[in-house]
């Protein structure tokens, strides 16, 4: 016998949690192509943004019209249309300067993703400073992208991962965190905001305890860049990896930043075309920062997309889009978790942009199949954090994850799928 779901009454629920949003979400949604799209024939209710977002007209046109009216390779070309793709490149550059806060547009690094980004680091920056008997400072909650790569530097060196734990709620337990903490500690590695669990970790706090060691501090940032301002000269930290696609831009590119002092010090990551001042037989002088970390013909037409995505969600506002975002997660949590069976998993108090959660002892790849079947897309599986999974001693969630174009009626809708889910495997 199936359980009635309990869902508040939409006003009720509207008037408690205030204005959703400070623009029209409608309005918006009008921007997004895919959003018209039907799943098995029914309209499409995409709460899977922490994998990846979708994207806004903007970037979609603006890739089209790279490719239509300015294609061809950047740097050093004397001819129109060289200089127009290198001018559109070199000012996705200087956008991402700005949303970043950074100091230098020289700090802004193209790569192909947040996995690179990391991946850069460790054998750059790593390799040079970790040694045997050395130790890298991870915590429990990371993406794989943010525990392979230490793991194949430390065990190329010699040295020590070292992980702080956290809690029931999905946070990070700060005072075994600062035990942790040592002259043998070569680099702190962690997320911004945990992609399995919604949790916001406390950076400005974490990095400050690092540089009293002298200790550099890379904040793993791909599910913080869409719904957080982020300031890296506030924050102080070293290192800031981001992904263009879980911000609205395309897929295949993403951004580092470093320090200056800390990028010009450390060597190539990877040899070519465009990281080099100079070549011959004998010794290769490399490119100035950034252009040294960044070899071969890049993704021009990708960056130029994350150029117009990040001018899309500036000229929205990212604290509009969080403040959306935040009054969605409420409402979120509270209606799915009221439905009988219901087990939230990460219920930290600082939270960002998704929901996880089981419900009774229903796999959630069979919940997600029944959701889909209702046009609901969202994500199940270890989230590439296994680790996390461990923690609660489960093999997987369901994740419902959010971004500008959701609405409270989408909500709803999950709320009727699970339901859904209930008659059928209940």
């Amino acid at each position: 016998m199936s359980v009635p779901v309990a869902i508040p009454r939409r006003q009720t629920e509207i008037e408690s949690i205030g204005p959703i949003s400070g623009f029209d979400v409608e309005k918006l949604r009008a921007e997004f192509p895919i959003l018209r799209e039907r799943i098995h024939g029914r309209p499409l209710v995409y709460l899977d943004n922490a994998a990846t977002s979708q994207k806004p007209d903007a970037v979609i046109d603006a890739i089209s019209n790279y490719y239509r009216h300015t294609n061809a390779n950047i740097h050093r070309g004397v001819h129109l249309l060289s200089q127009r793709a290198t001018e559109e490149y070199e000012a996705a550059r200087a956008a991402i300067q700005v949303f970043l806060n950074a100091a230098d547009p020289r700090e802004i690094v193209f790569v192909r993703g947040a996995t690179e980004a990391i991946n850069l680091v460790a054998q750059s920056y790593g390799r040079t400073h970790v040694r045997s008997g050395d130790e890298v400072l991870i915590t429990a909650m990371e993406h794989h992208s943010n525990i392979v790569p230490w793991q194949l530097l430390c065990e190329e060196k010699g040295a020590a991962l070292r992980v702080a734990p956290i809690n029931d709620a999905g946070e990070l337990i700060v005072e075994e965190f600062d035990k942790l903490l040592g002259p043998r500690v070569k680099i702190v590695a962690l997320a911004h905001v945990s992609n399995a669990l919604g949790t916001i970790n406390p950076i400005r706090e974490i990095v400050r305890k690092a540089h009293a060691f002298g200790i550099p501090v890379l904040i793993d940032g791909a599910q913080a860049a869409p719904h957080l301002p982020i300031d890296v000269e506030d924050l102080d930290c070293d290192f800031y990896a981001f992904s263009a696609h879980k911000v609205y831009g395309p897929t295949g590119i993403g951004v580092l930043y470093g320090k200056a002092a800390l990028l010009e010090a450390m060597p190539p990551y990877q040899g070519g075309g465009d990281m080099i001042s100079s070549v011959t037989f004998e010794k290769t002088l490399y490119n100035k920062i950034p252009h040294k970390f960044e070899a071969g013909t890049p993704d021009i037409a990708g960056v130029i997309g994350l150029g117009a995505a990040i001018a899309w969600v500036s000229n929205l506002g990212i604290r509009s889009i969080g403040a959306h975002e935040h009054a969605l997660l409420e409402y979120a949590t509270r209606v799915v978790g009221a439905i009988p069976g219901v087990r939230l998993i990460g219920t930290a108090r600082q939270k960002a942009g998704a929901l996880s959660f089981l419900l009774e002892d229903i796999h959630p790849h069979d919940i997600g199949t029944i959701l889909d079947q209702e046009g609901i897309a969202v994500r199940t599986g270890h989230h590439c954090a296994q680790p996390v999974m461990e923690r609660y001693n489960i093999p997987a969630t369901v994740r419902a994850s959010f971004a500008a174009y959701n609405t409270l009626e989408e909500i709803d809708a999950l709320a009727r799928g699970l339901k859904k889910v209930r008659e059928v495997l209940g």
